[in-house]
């Protein structure tokens, strides 16, 4: 392990992570300082360099060096030197107390030492460096401490800031690290505090270790790397580039990976942030963060500006960058000595390195003169103004002095490090004022801070200040006493004065800003350190700050930090924290513009798009939809829209993907590329296919009629995108004829029924009156009821039109038109009605009947349609084209159309639109007709069965429907009156019980005491089903007393039919049944019905029975049963069934007496 340099940590792990940079720049200067005291200590006080209380250059112990490691420092003063026998010897300073404490291992007393300094606030850079480096508790050998490796004399070496790194030998143990042993940046601080876990890991300090072992690892592999590439381009054709200077020697991997660097470092520098995460990207395969990752052993170049600049030094000899106007300092030369004495002198080491680190040495003092020259120019212009400023106000000159403020003091003193007194400044206008000399008190400079201290300013934010409040407020002016005292004096005094300005909050407090600009730079450099200081649950309160001063501040790179605090300012930022930091990104973009926008904000929103809490992606996922409309459209249309496409393919949080799409619709109302139609499409289709009900919820509310709108605007809503909806329905039935995806069918389906809205709006803009639909005169009254309640404002007709009082005006012109004029030229609306409605139809006639869910789709689609365009297109162009397809003859149910879908669709979804009495009237008629053709003629009852589900699940018509089947019910045919008896079944479960007394009970013994007997047993269903859901006793009594007849009545005796209805009702109907009608009628009943089948000669007939006899008992077998019961009829109806299946049907068997052990 490398030993550690002077003042630093050794391998960069010095660095004491609980300091902030500026505090960590302030201790290596206090350092420098002592060792600087050291030096100039034993010549300050008197004592003889030979003397053991001096402290020379050599000295180990003031310089911290490696010389001499076994010499010791005597504690005690030594005889003084002749001349110097009267003077008490130097007392040693800590900080040499700290190095030979620490050279000599007692790292306790050390520890302890270190300890007092930080309890009474003066704090020794060397203990906490040392302290503060997990590497100076861990040795490779037993080397003792001083010693060095052999032949090696003084190989261990103690740094500047007390790191040590014992040097190895061939012999000794290892010294493990001990336990008890806790470094300053390896302790576990959340365990002394009030909510941390206080158990202790002792793994931390191995895990260190081997951390630091992989790194040196990594760099001998890097070294290896280096050298392995200096060798890939052969000799012989490295002479042949140079040879021909006009071929060019190809790049190596490790040079291309170095310029990737510094291009990559040139763009974040210069604010081209999207192109650097462009270029990061093309360059995966390289870490931009760290240099390292480059692969060479050596320090990292300078950037490209300086590389550039530095470029024709290296052209030109030593002799020609002389300048025979200007000289170099001695102290400036002997500055250079130790850079330049790190280069050996051999013929390796041309003579133009001198001069180029000359040269650069050179240019940064120009650079400082040059600062210091614009800032004394703007000195001199403050001065001036005050001077005038006082001059009116008719103050002696000798005040001027007096009435400088703080302000002025602070800027006239911040350009020099070392200077005490301002410079005597001459005004230009000799015949209004005489000389000033401004002589400054010494103790106002006690509260300024050093410009290498920690709480300075940069040199170019000290050039970008404004001027002083002198030059535009009026002047404050200070009594002064009448006193003689020397500024001697009054510097002395004024210094028992408490003040901090030597810290980095002390500057900014003794600073007061006096302009706007100034109050910006002041905040960007505290608020950095305010914010994680403030507590999660108020952090809020800082955005109005943190924005104010991310748009005002002038430093690019301070306004991306304020802007990357405020989206990390809360961890997990709720609702109304969301809220708020948008409402602030929002004010944020109308101040600054597009392009600050695209710069600033943008790529924060990138960097947290993967961020593993998923209220950071969803503040991500809403700020892009809330900045579109500030953003520039190319940027809209490309990079936003990726970035929202990528969330909503690959973020698995519902709540995320929601806001995705809530925004994407956004950026649908303000893109206008349309290139990128048939990507919004997909997205689209990926929206609606989402499994999360929140997502399509958003989809259809938002983001489905934004894009609607501007694919309006294109022109393809009908050329386009419902033709392609459509064309995908179809496809789906053709594929599902042996099973129907009916989740994919609902997609498509509900995603043209939303776009209903925007298709009557077109057809209203494209009217032939469009053009005449002016706002004159009394607006029209829109119904309440006219359209469906839409399921966000989006689609709202009137939102689309513009206004209310607009659509009114056409709706009245759509009506007219319709009903006077006809649809000849209306080219949007005969595509409604010559394209989108027969191919509906059509559709319609393909879906499964039975699909309950498919018939209620397609119902309410017809339903939404119908009502949108109004009754008069409704009547029209709908019912004319249903009723060409649904003609009520025989010829239709030969050929089932009556047997499709088509009938409940058109009956629920088309004739039920308007409730007036001839609307109510044309649907009762229809069902009536309906029923006795399909009765009459034998065919299935699916199409009417599902009329009647789809209707009686609406309260509304149940009166209607009782009316249809009352109809059956006194019908003359048998066909027609069985086929009501077994609909009455189908609207029993929905209707209410004043309603089944009063309508349904009296029509089912009506038809119960019919000639025929299949009338009779078509009841005994709809029976069932009012025992199983009606409470009333006296309904429950009637028809007990109904199903009691069919069973005891001797007529019924041999009916086989009619007993295997009833076995099968109360299968279905008796585990929902009342407890007392089961127990008292269904059970024993199936015991005597059993029975009866043991004595049934003909086997078919006793096979069918017992089968539903098992059925019938099997669902029982799951309801409570008395015990008095169960030994009375339950058992010996089993027995009774178990003997039929042992001759009829033995594998049946098993199950009964399965149902007979567990009763």
């Amino acid at each position: 392990m490398a030993a550690m340099a002077p003042g630093g940590g050794g391998s960069g792990s010095g660095v004491n992570p609980f300091l902030s940079d500026s505090d960590e720049d302030d201790d290596e200067v206090a350092a420098t300082e002592d060792r600087r005291a050291g030096l100039r200590l034993g010549a300050g006080v008197g004592l003889d360099p030979g003397s053991a209380g001096s402290l020379s250059p050599q000295d180990p112990m003031a310089l911290g060096s490696s010389a001499r490691p076994g010499l010791a420092v005597e504690m005690s003063a030594a005889p003084a030197a002749p001349g110097g026998s009267g003077e008490t010897p130097a007392r040693l300073s800590i900080d040499a107390i700290a190095a030979q404490l620490l050279r000599d291992q007692y790292l306790l007393t050390a520890l302890e030492l270190h300890t007092e300094l930080l309890e009474s606030g003066r704090e020794l850079p060397r203990l906490r460096d040392y302290f503060s480096n997990p590497g100076n508790f861990e040795r490779q050998s037993g080397t003792p401490p001083g010693m060095g490796a052999p032949g090696i004399p003084g190989a261990s070496i103690v740094g500047g800031a007390g790191g040590r790194e014992p040097s190895t030998t061939s012999g000794g143990g290892q010294l493990n690290r001990a336990g008890s042993i806790s470094t300053l940046d390896s302790l576990d601080f959340a365990r002394y505090s009030d909510d941390g876990n206080r158990e202790t890991d002792e793994r931390v300090a191995v895990l260190e270790f081997e951390l630091r072992k992989a790194k040196e690892t990594i760099q001998a592999l890097r070294a290896n790397l280096t050298k392995a590439a200096e060798h890939e381009v052969p000799l012989q054709e490295r002479k042949n580039y140079k040879s021909s200077p006009e071929i060019q020697e190809p790049i190596k991997p490790l040079e291309k990976r170095a310029l990737n660097f510094l291009v990559n470092e040139f763009l974040l520098k210069n604010n081209y942030k999207l192109t650097s995460i462009t270029f990061s990207d093309e360059n995966d395969d390289q870490d931009f963060e760290l240099w390292d990752d480059v692969g060479l052993n050596i320090p990292k170049p300078p950037d490209l500006l300086q590389l550039y600049r530095d470029f024709g030094n290296h052209q030109v000899t030593g002799k020609d960058l002389v300048d025979v106007a200007s000289g170099v300092d001695e102290d400036e030369l002997e500055a250079l000595t130790p850079i330049l004495g790190n280069v050996p002198p051999t013929l390796d080491t041309p003579l133009p390195i001198e001069n180029t680190l000359l040269v650069q040495k050179l240019e940064d003092k120009i650079s400082l003169l040059n600062n210091e020259k614009w800032s004394l120019m703007e000195q001199i212009r403050r001065l001036e103004s005050e001077m005038d400023i006082l001059k009116a106000e008719h103050f002696a000159t000798p005040a001027v002095g007096d009435s400088v403020q703080p302000s002025l003091v602070w800027s006239s003193q911040k350009d020099s490090e070392d200077n005490r007194q301002s410079p005597a400044v001459n005004s230009s206008d000799q015949e209004k004022t005489k000389d000033v000399h401004l002589e400054i008190p010494d103790a106002a400079d006690s509260f300024i801070p050093k410009e290498n201290s920690s709480g300075s300013f940069p040199r170019k934010e000290r050039e970008e200040l404004p001027p002083s409040s002198v030059s535009n407020k009026t002047t404050l002016h200070f009594d002064q006493p009448n006193r003689k005292l020397s500024p001697a004096f009054h510097q002395a005094l004024l210094s028992f004065c408490r003040m901090s300005a030597d810290s980095r909050l002390g500057s900014e407090v003794s600073r007061i800003a006096d302009s706007e600009k100034s109050v910006m730079l002041m905040l960007g450099r505290c608020l950095p350190h305010i914010v994680p200081n403030v507590l999660l649950a108020k952090r809020e309160e800082l955005i109005p700050l943190i924005l104010c001063t991310a748009c005002l501040h002038p430093e690019p790179k301070e306004r991306d930090q304020l802007l990357h605090i405020l989206f990390n300012l809360i961890k997990r930022p709720d609702d109304e924290q969301r809220q708020m930091i948008l409402t602030g990104c929002v004010a944020f973009a109308r101040h600054v513009g597009p392009t600050r926008v695209e710069a600033e904000l943008l790529p924060q929103c990138w960097e947290q798009i993967n961020h593993k809490y998923p209220e950071r992606r969803l503040l991500v996922a809403e700020s892009c939809g809330a900045l579109a409309p500030y953003l520039p459209k190319e940027i809209r249309s490309s990079l936003v829209l990726s970035m929202l496409q990528q969330m909503l393919m690959e973020d698995k949080a519902d709540l995320v993907r929601e806001a995705v799409i809530k925004s994407l619709g956004i950026i649908m109302g303000y893109i206008d590329d349309p290139d990128k139609y048939q990507q919004g499409f997909e997205l689209l289709l990926s929206a609606l296919g989402d499994p999360s009900e929140r997502v399509v919820s958003a989809t259809h509310q938002v983001f489905l009629p934004a894009y609607a709108a501007w694919t309006t605007e294109l022109g393809n809503l009908q050329s386009h995108l419902i033709p392609t909806l459509l064309n995908k329905i179809e496809k789906l039935l053709r594929e599902g004829e042996h099973g129907l995806d009916e989740h994919k069918l609902h997609m498509y389906l509900s995603a043209l029924q939303s776009l209903i809205p925007s298709l009557f709006a077109l057809v209203l803009q494209n009217a032939p009156f469009s053009s005449k639909a002016k706002l004159h005169g009394e607006v029209p009254h829109i119904e309440v009821t006219r359209f469906p309640r839409p399921m966000s404002p989006l689609q709202d007709v009137s939102t689309i039109i513009g206004s209310r009082e607009q659509l009114a005006v056409l709706l009245q012109l759509y009506d007219y038109q319709l009903e006077h004029e006809g649809t000849t030229g209306w080219e949007s609306l005969l595509w409604v009605v010559n394209q989108l409605l027969p191919q509906l139809i059509e559709i319609v006639g393909k879906i499964n009947v039975t699909s309950t869910a498919c018939v209620h789709e397609f119902s309410r689609f017809f339903w939404r349609l119908c009502r949108t365009f109004g009754k008069i297109f409704t009547n029209t162009k709908v019912k004319p084209q249903f009723q060409e397809i649904l003609r009520l003859s025989e010829e239709n149910i030969g050929n089932g159309v009556l047997t499709k879908a088509t009938v409940p669709i058109y009956a629920t979804g088309v004739l039920t639109c308007y409730i007036q009495e001839e609307d109510r009237k044309l649907l009762v008629g229809f069902l009536e007709d309906v029923m006795t053709l399909l009765s009459l003629s034998h065919a299935p009852l699916d199409s009417l069965k599902a009329s009647f589900v789809e209707l009686g699940a609406n309260p509304a018509y149940h009166e209607l429907l009782l009316t249809v089947l009352w109809y059956g019910v006194v019908h003359t045919s048998a066909l027609v009156r069985c086929t009501a008896a077994r609909m009455f079944e189908l609207l029993v479960k929905g209707v209410n019980e004043t309603l089944v007394a009063q309508r349904v009970v009296p029509a089912l013994i009506t038809l119960s005491s019919d000639p025929e007997i299949s009338v009779r047993i078509a009841t005994i269903p709809a029976f069932g089903t009012i025992m199983e859901t009606v409470i009333q006793r006296e309904l429950l009594e009637r028809v007990k007393m109904q199903l009691a007849s069919f069973l005891e009545d001797p007529q019924y005796q041999d009916q086989h039919s009619l007993h295997t209805e009833v076995i099968r009702t109360f299968g279905r109907v008796g585990p929902n049944a009342e407890p007392r009608f089961r127990d008292e009628f269904v059970i024993p009943h199936l015991h005597k019905l059993a029975l009866v089948n043991n004595l049934q000669i003909v086997d078919s007939k006793k096979l069918d029975i017992a089968t539903h006899l098992f059925e019938a008992y099997s669902a029982l077998s799951c309801c409570f049963i008395s015990e008095d019961l169960m030994v009375n009829h339950f058992l010996p109806g089993l027995r009774c069934l178990r003997t039929d299946m042992e001759h009829l049907s033995p594998e049946h068997e098993l199950n009964v007496n399965c149902c007979k052990f567990s009763e």
